[in-house]
Formats: C-alpha cells, sequence, structure tokens
C-alpha cells in the first residue's frame, strides 16, 4: 500500500474507534422517517474533544508509516532529515530490513511499548491542565512521517519539516486525549492497520517473524493458494493487488474522506455553536 494511503488509514482507524461524536441529520431526518436524528462517526472508546480527536489522528496517521521505517532508503527516511534518516538505519538493522520485524506481531510490540514509555512522561500544567511531553515528542517524527507520505513537502525543503513538525509536537503534547494510555492506543492501531493494508496487497507479511515457515512446494503449483502463502514464509490475500492499484485507490478514496470528515465536521459544528450565541449578543 503506498504511503499516502497507510497515512489515511490510520486517521481513519482512530476516528473510528475513538471519537463520540454524532453527526446531526437535522432536516433530513424530518422528511425521512426511517432516518435517525443522529448518526455516529465512530463507536467512542474515548471522551476526546473535537480537538483532542485531531491530535489523536495525527499520531494514528505517523504511526501507521512506522512498520516502513525499516530501511534507510525509504520516503519516510527522508522525511526529517538527519534524525528520521539515522532512525530508520538503526531500525532496519534491528529488523532485518524491509517488510520483516517491523511488519510482524513483534514489531507491534515493539512500538507499542516504546510509545508506553514516552506515554509515563507527563506534566501538569496550572492553564493547559495535564500534557504529555513524550508523545509531542514522538508526534515530532511521525507527523513529519504523515507529511513526506502525502506529499505535503517538496524534497527540495529540507527545513519545512522541521518548521511544520516541532509546532505540531507542541500541539500534539498540550491538545491530547484525556485517557492515559491513549498514545499507546495511537500507535498499536497505526501500526496495525498498517500490517493489513500491507496484507491486502502481493507482497503480505510474516506475522510471526523471526519464525519463517515456509509454504510447501506442492501448494506453490496452486493458482490461489500460491499467492497467500509463499515460498518465504509470508502471507498476503491480495485483494487490493499491487501497491497503488485502482482497487487501493478505490478503497482508500472514500476511507480518506471519512477521515477528513470525522475530523473537519465535529470541530466546524462546535465552533458554529460557539460562535451563535455570541453573534445572538452582540445583536447580529
Amino acid at each position: 500500500m503506498m504511503g499516502g494511503h497507510h497515512a489515511a488509514t490510520g486517521a481513519a482507524a482512530w476516528i473510528a474507534i475513538t471519537t463520540n461524536f454524532q453527526l446531526p441529520t437535522g432536516r433530513l431526518a424530518e422528511q425521512f422517517s426511517w432516518l435517525p436524528d443522529t448518526i455516529p462517526l465512530g463507536f467512542g472508546l474515548l471522551q476526546q474533544s473535537p480537538i483532542a480527536g485531531v491530535a489523536g489522528a495525527m499520531v494514528c496517521a505517523g504511526a501507521a508509516l512506522l512498520p516502513d521505517a525499516d530501511h534507510r532508503r525509504a520516503t519516510i527516511a527522508h522525511s526529517l532529515p538527519p534524525v528520521s534518516n539515522a532512525i530508520c538505519a538503526g531500525i532496519g538493522e534491528v529488523s532485518g530490513g524491509h517488510r520483516n520485524g517491523t511488519h510482524s506481531l513483534l514489531g507491534i510490540a515493539a512500538f507499542t511499548v516504546m510509545a508506553w514509555i514516552l506515554g509515563l512522561w507527563t506534566m501538569q500544567n496550572s492553564h493547559f491542565g495535564l500534557i504529555y511531553p513524550g508523545a509531542g515528542l514522538l508526534a515530532v517524527l511521525l507527523v513529519s512521517f504523515a507529511l513526506k507520505a502525502l506529499k505535503f513537502i517538496p524534497d527540495t525543503m529540507a527545513r519545512l519539516p522541521w518548521i511544520i513538525a516541532v509546532p505540531a509536537g507542541v500541539f500534539v503534547a498540550v491538545f491530547s486525549p484525556d485517557e492515559q494510555h491513549w498514545l499507546v492506543l495511537a500507535v498499536a492501531v497505526g501500526c496495525a492497520i498498517h500490517i493489513l493494508g500491507d496484507m491486502l496487497t502481493v507482497g503480505g507479511c510474516n506475522l510471526i517473524w523471526p519464525i519463517r515457515i515456509r509454504s510447501p512446494k506442492l501448494l506453490r503449483r496452486v493458482p490461489l493458494l500460491k499467492d497467500v502463502w509463499k515460498p518465504g514464509g509470508r502471507v498476503a490475500f491480495p485483494i487490493l493487488g499491487r501497491a497503488g492499484s485502482w482497487r487501493e485507490w478505490l478503497l482508500c478514496v472514500p476511507v480518506s474522506i471519512y477521515a477528513i470528515a470525522g475530523l473537519v465536521v465535529p470541530m466546524v459544528l462546535v465552533a458554529h455553536n460557539q460562535v451563535q450565541p455570541l453573534t445572538k449578543l452582540l445583536g447580529f
């Protein structure tokens, strides 16, 4: 799966799991009796404000690119030079190269433990309440990953990622969801959704790395099974075909629209509800 689509599916997954926002149907419900008064945008597993949902989605979108930080020539390796280059080179050495350790259950566990450790670093602020410096520090890297994958920053502008990612990290540290372990959830979900996306393409992943169970030679001749269980031990369910295929775009375009709607609509409606009483007070 393409990097931008990984980021979009990560943000969408965070919205689907955590947001408790109910989209009002308004006049549509009056015209169609079968339509409910509100439509939930997610399962609402966390108590968070719309702005905290943005912070969480930013981290989850970046975490959905973490498994690809397994070789120094990856696109995201050049997202925050020279820090990102060094981090990706180190992860690649430890994980055994591309689509090995970081694309496994062990990789999800390792990234989640890292998030748990960083999430323990909290501070109490008299104005903003509980803030998460560790999450903000990690968000600097993750946001730069997402910006690079989404092609928001040209390769010729090497300093711009720092200018954008550092304020984004401060934003995440200050406006994080109030749940203590939100960072663990965001990173775990982001990594898992990345691996799921790659398993839907022809390359597949080996979830039990470093254990490698090769497919029997007999199965390598069976038309469908040979594409599911690879000779090297990877497993794929290639519904999307190759990365960047029209099927991948067919899936990820509506997912991206959902992610944008899940972030923008709640903030717009909250801002509207706050502005409305003010305009009445001023007599407009």
